[in-house]
């Protein structure tokens, strides 16, 4: 798997990035149960290869500590490899200020065993207010004092709306930015973000290339886009996507993946995978063969999403 520089970062990673918020153990979000054996079995089997790149965080729960028995289990993180976590408030409570960002990373190492960080970002910037995270004492400040303390090499922003991820970019202080479920198939409202991501020579990560699952199983099995109940314009425009997937006998979510994987402006995309028969999984599904012509009838079904996706709300009042 041929790799993409992350940015002006200086780190090459591979297209696919193994995302591990199921290894948490979360069967309120996941719907099933991931144990400590299985989880640290799929981590060491992501760290056979091809992938180079693995994406974690404080709060998903006990992933941070089962990469961390992996990873001392493996003797340490594989030459190459490029491990992202983020910073985040403490299970049950809203506060990122800059002295919470500096336990959170202080967490992230004991955790995973390291003595730095090569890439950490704030986490769901959304649910904090812009003005006290970018201000004297906030979360920005720290990260970038941590930066330049040696604790952590490269910085980054994850989150939802597009355009409170731009404000974020603006700053010129962060060298990756991942967003999630607005560059799909369904979705791709993400783009000013990405040109605005490329211009300043950042990594554009991409995260749910799946959007929550409708990509996968379809719309009448997972009928919710983005964790919310889905459009019936969305859900009929993903069923002509799986009509003309299955005409040209590509699984959907083969073609929901490689819409993400051939966009030369993504760094990566990050699947989660909570077993190693899933990354042999995903690993076909980026290998499986597209014809120019379903491409073309894929990215038509996908082009009303250029201005995001259908709202369910609207359609329900007309």
């Amino acid at each position: 798997m041929q790799t993409r520089a992350l940015g002006s970062t200086g780190l090459s990673v591979t297209p696919l990035c193994h995302g591990t918020s199921p290894l948490g153990n979360f069967p309120a979000q996941y719907g099933y149960e991931v144990s400590e054996e299985q989880a640290v079995a799929t981590i060491l089997r992501v760290l056979e290869g091809p992938i180079n790149f693995i994406d974690t965080s404080n709060n998903y729960f006990d992933a941070e500590r089962r990469i961390g028995i992996a990873l001392r289990e493996r003797g340490g993180l594989p030459e190459g490899f490029v491990l992202g976590t983020k910073v985040d408030p403490e299970h049950g409570s809203t506060d990122l200020s800059g002295a919470r960002a500096r336990r959170s990373v202080q967490e992230s190492l004991e955790r995973l065993g390291q003595d730095r960080l090569q890439l950490v970002y704030i986490h769901d910037p959304e649910i904090h207010d812009f003005d006290e995270a970018t201000g004297p004492g906030g979360v920005v400040e720290a990260l970038v004092a941590l930066q330049q303390e040696g604790l952590i090499d490269h910085i980054g922003v994850a989150g939802g709306p597009i355009d409170l991820m731009q404000r974020y970019v603006e700053l010129d202080v962060f060298q990756a930015v991942i967003s999630h479920n607005r560059f799909t198939l369904v979705d791709q409202s993400a783009r000013p973000l990405i040109d605005q991501v490329a211009e300043r020579r950042m990594a554009f990560v991409n995260g749910a290339p799946y959007g929550g699952g409708m990509l996968v199983k379809g719309p009448d099995a997972h009928p919710n886009y983005c964790y919310a109940p889905a459009a019936e314009a969305t859900k009929d425009r993903v069923r002509a996507m799986e009509r003309a997937c299955a005409e040209h006998g590509v699984p959907l979510a083969a073609a929901a993946l490689q819409f993400s994987l051939r966009e030369p402006k993504v760094a990566s995309t990050i699947v989660g995978m909570s077993t190693p028969e899933r990354v042999e999984q995903t690993l076909a599904l980026a290998a499986a063969e597209i014809s120019p012509e379903l491409w073309a009838q894929l990215d038509e079904l996908a082009a009303p999403g250029r201005n995001g996706v259908e709202e369910a709300a609207a359609q329900t009042a007309s």
